[in-house]
């Protein structure tokens, strides 16, 4: 269910190093997050370009029960964003950890992510 070679954050984001681009690395919502928001129907991105801060907010997705932030798990530039998401936002239910991704970020300090969950501990953070 959490795929062991991504690393996770408490606000139910993975993140999978390396990503496509250079000193990137692609960020999506945990299957448990999919889960509870329910059917997406919109996605907000960050735009290519922009400078994020880590824990703040990024983007929304939106589902038919709520609206729910996206956060940025690190800080740094945003490099790509799934625009197939645009056009199908329920990717983000179908296909969490594959073509539901949502955008990439190279981190401004690379230790930053020292400081993630492993699938084990994102687990037990659930109480699972």
């Amino acid at each position: 269910m959490y795929p062991d070679d991504l690393t996770y954050t408490t606000e139910h984001e993975w993140l999978r190093q390396p990503g496509e681009h250079d000193g990137s690395v692609r960020v999506g919502i945990t299957h448990y997050a999919q889960d509870q928001l329910g059917d997406i129907v919109y996605v907000s991105l960050p735009e290519l370009g922009d400078t994020v801060e880590a824990g703040s907010t990024c983007g929304e997705l939106e589902s038919t029960k709520s609206v729910s932030d996206v956060y940025a798990p690190v800080s740094g530039e945003i490099v790509a964003r799934n625009e197939a998401l645009d056009a199908t936002p329920e990717l983000v239910n179908n296909d969490p950890y594959g073509g539901g991704w949502l955008f990439e970020v190279v981190p401004s300090d690379p230790s930053q992510l020292e400081g993630l969950l492993d699938a084990a501990a994102y687990e037990e953070s659930l109480g699972g």
